[in-house]
């Protein structure tokens, strides 16, 4: 009994160490794998955004998932982001960040980050969306998890996936953009998932963020 009891204690422990390692760098966690608490869904469409297997399931057309919590008072500027995420056949999402609350529609402020391994559209994960892509082949497979990261500091914007950079991008002063992509600039704001269409299933998991000073 305490030769079992001394091996599931070290599992615990174990189990624990990244977390702590984590806590202890600076990072805060956004999602607890159990509820969507501290985010809030426009419904646009509604149930797009539930919690699966310990990940937010993201399923069944267009709407946004933004993060209202209270980890840094729900607004970032210079930040690292990391996450998990996992594509199905033909999926479609994103991640924005530097955005807020919108009812309806895409966000019109902030940047997205594209979420792609399969889906017709061109660009695929890692790309900053329409500002500089990932073209053809995408850095993700189907069905299997990926590190997402994202860094922005000052002007400069780095995504990378499986650790490997994809995306480093410096905005430059007064960036042109066409009137559809008028918001998409640096500045501040929350954090933001999207439903993309009905087909598209996509999930994430183990969302953390640093604040970098």
């Amino acid at each position: 009994m305490k030769r079992s009891l001394l091996i599931l204690s070290s599992l615990v422990l174990t189990s624990m160490i990244p977390a702590l390692a984590d806590h202890h760098e600076g990072w805060e966690s956004l999602f607890d794998g159990k509820t969507l608490a501290g985010w809030k869904s426009n419904d646009e469409k509604p149930n797009v955004f539930t919690v699966v297997e310990g990940a937010i399931q993201v399923k069944g057309g267009r709407a946004h998932l933004f993060y209202d919590g209270d980890v840094n008072g729900g607004k970032f500027k210079d930040f690292e982001i990391k996450m998990k995420v996992k594509t199905t056949a033909g999926a479609n999402g994103g991640f924005y960040f530097h955005t807020e609350f919108e009812e309806k529609g895409w966000p019109s402020k902030g940047y997205e980050c594209q979420i792609n391994t399969s889906h017709s559209d061109d660009r695929k994960t890692g790309s900053l969306y329409g500002i500089q892509d990932v073209l053809k082949n995408a850095p993700s497979h189907d069905d299997e998890w990926f590190d997402y990261q994202i860094t922005v500091k000052g002007k400069n914007i780095k995504i990378a996936i499986n650790g490997k950079d994809v995306v480093n991008y410096t905005e430059p002063e007064n960036p042109e953009r066409p009137n559809s992509f008028k918001g998409r600039l640096l500045g501040e704001g929350t954090f933001g998932i999207q439903g993309h269409d009905p087909k598209s299933v996509t999930f994430l998991k183990d969302i953390k963020v640093k604040v970098l000073k």
